[in-house]
């Protein structure tokens, strides 16, 4: 079947006039992934942001305990940048202690002004 110019389909990107399927909605695969990227630029840049301070938050807990578990002040933790309202996930005991995670790295509060920072093992395996 024939395209007449009434029924001519354009690319949601750049314009260009898209030739092959009837149900095609881009000229190329350039032009589809760079329409998709940008109706989701909102999105990616809140979630790239997050990640990063996750990222930093699990740097600062690995650099302050290399050998997996140590008592540090807070003020050691803020001085580094630490975000206390970001982490993956947390782990309540049955003594009722929740320890907050980033990633394997982990913290519990012991009072107002210190921590206890460990590392997960890795059960992944």
């Amino acid at each position: 079947m024939t395209t007449t110019s009434s029924e001519e389909r354009r690319c949601l990107d750049c314009g260009e006039r898209i030739y092959g399927r009837h149900d095609k909605k881009f000229c190329s695969d350039q032009c589809r992934n760079s329409y998709n990227n940008r109706q989701r630029k909102d999105t990616n840049d809140y979630m790239r942001k997050v990640n990063g301070v996750l990222k930093k938050n699990r740097r600062i807990l690995e650099s302050l305990n290399p050998d997996g578990k140590k008592k540090v002040k807070k003020e050691w933790l803020l001085k580094e940048g630490f975000d206390f309202d970001f982490h993956t996930n947390t782990y309540t005991t049955r003594e009722g202690k929740t320890y907050h995670f980033c990633y394997e790295q982990g913290y519990l509060e012991l009072n107002e002004e210190w921590y206890f920072l460990v590392k997960r093992k890795d059960d992944w395996n």
